[in-house]
C-alpha cells in the first residue's frame, strides 16, 4: 500500500475510533444507566474494530481516548481524572492493556494476511513471467517479449533490458523511455542495485551463475526483494535463451550452406555430363573423321560450341543461385520487352526441349527487370515443367498485360502439386515425395525463382484447382507509362 494512502486510512480510522467513542460515552452516560463491565466491553469492541482496519497506533489511540473516556465519565469520582477506589484503578489499567494486546494481534493478523495476499500476487506474477518466457513467439525477438511481459505483469510503464554480451537492449511498456543505456551498462559492471527516486526507478543487474550477463530497469515495480530476485533469474533465463536461439540459428545456418554446397555440387554434376558427353563424342568424331569430309566436321565442331556454352551457362546460373541464395546479389534493372525475355529463355534449351515450349499471348509488353535475373527465374519454372512433363509433351507460356501488372503462367502436364505442397515446394531443398529418384534436381530452383520475382516487387505462386498438370505464375509490375 502506499505511504499516503496509509496516511489517509489511519486519519480515517483515528476519526472513526474516536467517534465510536463518543457515541458510547453518549449512550451510556446519558441515555442508559448500565455497569462498568458493560461500558467497558463496549470500549472495547470500538477498539477492536479500529484494529482491525487501522493498524497498532491508531487503535492505540483509540484505546488512549477510550480509557480517559472510561476515567471521566463511568469511574467515580464522575468528572474528574481521580479514581476514589484502587479496585477501579486496576478494572482501568486492565481494559487499557486488553485493549493494546488485542490491537497488537490484531494488527499482526493484518499484517500477515498482507503479507499472505502479496505473496500470493507475486507468486502469481512471476508464473505469468515464466510462462510467458517459455512461450514465446519464434517470430518476434525473445528479449523484447520478455520485456514486454514485465511491463504487462509487474504494472510498468517502462521497462529495458541489456543483454551486456551482445550489446542489444529490449524495450516494454507504454511509457517513454529516455537513452538509460548508459545507466544500464554501469550497472551491469558494477553489479549493484540503482535507484532514483524521483522518477520511481530502479536499475537491477542481472547475472547468471555468478556471471553478470546485463541489466534490468523498471518504473513503478512494486515486489519484494525475494520476488525482484526471482524476476531477474528469469531475464537471465531469457537472455540465455536468446544467446542459444542466436547459436541454433548459426548453426543451422552453417547445416543449410552445407547441405546447398553438396546438393549444388551434386546437380552441377548431373547437369555437367550431358554436355560433357556430346563434347567427348564429338571430339572422338573429329580425331577419327575423313579429313576431307567437312560438312561432317562443322557439324561436330557445332555440337562442341554449343554443348560448350551450355555448360558456361550452368557454371553461370549455379553461381548465380549461390550469390542469390547467400543475399549478396543487387539488381541491375533495364527496359525489356516480354517476347526477348521468352527467346532468351527459349535459347537455353535448345536441342533438349525448346520445341516443346508453347508461348502465346498478346505481344508488346515491356518491363523494367534485371534481364539475366529473370531469364535464370523463369528458365529455373521452365526446366522443372519440361521435367515433370512426359515426353513428346507441350509446355505452355501465356502471356498477360494490363492492370499494371505482367503476369506468366507457365502449364506443364505432370502429375501436379498437391495442396499440401502448394507452399512447402518453394522451401528449400523441398521435393515432392516419390520423385527424388524418378526427376533430377536440387530442390532449389523454385525458391531462387520466387526469390528473384519478389526481389522484382512480384510474386511467384502455383494456381490452384488445375484440372490436369501445374501451373505457375510469375507476376511483375509494370512501370507507369509502359505500353501493354
Amino acid at each position: 500500500m502506499e505511504p499516503t494512502s496509509r496516511k489517509s486510512l489511519s486519519a480515517a480510522g483515528l476519526a472513526l475510533g474516536l467517534a465510536g467513542v463518543g457515541l458510547v460515552t453518549l449512550v451510556f452516560a446519558r441515555l442508559l444507566g448500565v455497569n462498568i463491565s458493560t461500558v467497558g466491553f463496549s470500549f472495547l469492541i470500538v477498539v477492536l474494530g479500529i484494529a482491525t482496519t487501522s493498524g497498532f497506533w491508531t487503535s492505540a489511540a483509540v484505546a488512549l481516548a477510550a480509557m480517559l473516556s472510561f476515567n471521566f465519565f463511568f469511574l467515580p469520582p464522575v468528572g474528574r481524572f481521580t479514581i476514589a477506589d484502587p479496585e477501579n484503578w486496576v478494572a482501568l489499567f486492565t481494559f487499557l492493556l486488553t485493549a493494546l494486546v488485542a490491537s497488537h494481534l490484531s494488527d499482526r493478523a493484518q499484517k500477515r494476511a498482507a503479507d499472505a495476499r502479496r505473496h500470493q500476487r507475486e507468486t502469481e506474477q512471476l508464473y505469468s513471467l515464466s510462462r510467458a518466457i517459455l512461450l514465446t513467439e519464434s517470430s518476434r525477438p525473445i528479449g523484447a517479449q520478455a520485456a514486454q511481459a514485465i511491463a504487462q505483469i509487474f504494472d510498468s510503464a517502462s521497462v529495458v533490458i541489456l543483454d551486456a554480451k551482445s550489446g542489444r537492449s529490449y524495450r516494454g511498456g507504454s511509457g517513454e523511455v529516455a537513452n538509460w543505456e548508459p545507466q544500464l551498462e554501469e550497472v551491469s559492471r558494477v553489479g549493484s542495485h540503482q535507484r532514483q527516486p524521483e522518477m520511481d526507478l530502479d536499475i537491477w543487474p542481472v547475472s547468471l551463475g555468478g556471471s553478470p550477463v546485463g541489466a534490468l530497469a523498471a518504473v513503478g515495480v512494486r515486489a519484494s526483494d525475494g520476488a525482484v530476485q526471482s524476476m531477474l533469474n528469469l531475464v537471465a533465463i531469457a537472455l540465455e535463451r536468446v544467446r542459444m536461439e542466436e547459436a541454433a540459428n548459426r548453426a543451422e545456418a552453417a547445416r543449410q550452406s552445407e547441405e546447398f554446397k553438396s546438393t549444388l555440387l551434386d546437380a552441377i554434376a548431373h547437369e555437367f555430363k550431358t554436355p560433357l558427353t556430346s563434347i567427348k563424342a564429338a571430339a572422338t568424331g573429329l580425331r577419327t573423321i575423313d579429313p576431307a569430309n567437312i560438312a561432317d566436321q562443322r557439324e561436330l565442331m557445332s555440337i562442341v560450341e554449343e554443348e560448350a556454352d551450355r555448360l558456361s551457362t550452368l557454371v553461370t546460373e549455379a553461381v548465380k543461385m549461390a550469390e542469390i541464395d547467400a543475399g549478396q546479389v543487387a539488381i541491375h534493372p533495364s527496359r525489356v520487352s516480354s517476347e526477348d525475355l521468352l527467346a532468351a529463355v527459349r535459347s537455353g534449351f535448345e536441342g533438349r526441349g525448346a520445341d516443346r515450349i508453347i508461348v502465346n499471348g498478346p505481344p508488346g509488353v515491356d518491363l523494367v527487370v534485371d534481364h539475366d535475373l529473370v531469364v535464370l527465374a523463369i528458365r529455373q519454372v521452365l526446366d522443372n515443367a519440361l521435367k515433370y512433363s512426359p515426353s513428346g509433351s507441350s509446355v505452355s507460356c501465356s502471356m498477360e498485360g494490363g492492370s499494371g501488372v505482367f503476369t506468366l503462367r507457365i502449364a506443364d502436364c505432370g502429375p501436379g502439386i498437391p495442396d499440401r505442397d502448394r507452399e512447402r515446394i518453394f522451401d528449400k531443398f523441398h521435393r515432392l515425395s516419390g520423385t527424388r529418384e524418378q526427376v533430377p534436381g536440387t530442390g532449389l530452383g523454385l525458391h531462387i525463382a520466387r526469390e528473384i520475382a519478389r526481389m522484382h516487387g512480384g510474386d511467384l505462386w502455383v494456381e490452384q484447382n488445375t484440372p490436369r498438370g501445374a501451373v505457375f505464375c510469375f507476376r511483375f509490375p509494370l512501370q507507369s507509362g509502359e505500353r501493354a
